[in-house]
């Protein structure tokens, strides 16, 4: 019988070349997929929420992947655990529908994008590979009322990467807060989807308006000018961290008939040694290069 479990992980960024598979990197998707292949005793194919980027962390990164296997999802949540690198953890699992994806069936996203906004750098509180060292100081209020003017359905060409080739680069930010807790300022977007590198161009651009050398009500003419060098620089990978990912599993697709056959007809793995495991072939899930053009990238 096949199954359709869903994971959800938390990792530091810091020392990954990103989420996805690079031969000869280390990547998130390749460690998780090695954990998972000695548990399972098959070979699977991980499907991610967000490719992110190298020096992103991610506090609830979601992924799925199918399986044959019979063994109970807390024997696996326990295996793959134990077998990940300490940069890395499984913080839950769960068996879903089969016509879940960790891309397609996302509704929501929240990131959070850290600024160590103080002369000094933000070794003291050994944090400098998760903030953004910002030693100017910026006007908050500034830098919210700019924000304002990005909060719903728009078209965030300004704000896309240079080698962006999206068809629409229109999203939805259902919300942007900012907060300062002593020497750091978080800034939280919330949305549905993003597009590659818009949060880090964002804040750049928000740095800037904080700084002083734009107004707020430059905000607005940025994005109406869909032009991506008339934004701020790009802010480094280290500040961002994918929070959470949210899903509404009621409203997930029935499975067509067809699917329902085929993972009837599932064989369990045959349970070969840990180093035939590579040999063995390959889940039922869509490959990288099948998966990889819906995945959204980081942004």
């Amino acid at each position: 019988m096949l199954r359709n479990l869903k994971l959800t992980l938390a990792y530091d960024g810091a020392e990954f070349h990103g989420w996805q598979f690079q031969p000869g990197m280390r990547t998130v998707q390749e460690c998780l997929e090695q954990a998972l292949r000695r548990t399972t005793r098959h070979r699977v194919a991980v499907l991610g929420c967000s490719r992110t980027d190298s020096g992103v962390h991610a506090a609830g990164y979601v992924a799925n992947f199918y399986t044959s296997s019979v063994v109970p999802s807390i024997n696996i949540f326990r295996s793959v655990g134990s077998r990940l690198p300490k940069d890395m953890t499984l913080i839950h699992l769960a068996e879903v529908p089969l016509t879940f994806h960790a891309t397609r069936s996302a509704i929501g996203k929240l990131y959070r994008y850290r600024i160590h906004n103080a002369p000094g750098r933000p070794v003291e509180r050994l944090s400098q590979n998760h903030t953004y060292h910002v030693w100017e100081p910026l006007d908050l209020e500034r830098m919210r009322e700019a924000a304002r003017h990005w909060v719903g359905e728009h078209d965030f060409t300004s704000f896309a990467s240079a080698g962006n080739d999206r068809m629409s680069n229109v999203r939805e930010i259902f919300g942007i807060e900012l907060h300062r807790a002593g020497q750091e300022i978080r800034i939280e977007f919330e949305g549905g989807g993003f597009l590659y590198k818009q949060v880090r161009n964002m804040v750049g651009t928000l740095c800037e308006i904080g700084r002083g050398k734009w107004t707020p009500d430059d905000a607005k003419r940025i994005l109406e000018l869909k032009d991506r060098n008339k934004a701020g620089p790009t802010a480094p990978a280290r500040g961002l961290c994918l929070q959470w990912v949210r899903y509404d599993m009621k409203s997930l697709p029935e499975p067509t008939a067809e699917l329902l056959d085929y993972a009837a007809r599932a064989q369990p793995p045959a349970g070969q040694a840990k180093y035939n495991v590579d040999a063995q072939p390959l889940s039922s899930a869509p490959s990288a290069d099948e998966s990889s053009g819906d995945e959204e990238p980081c942004p």
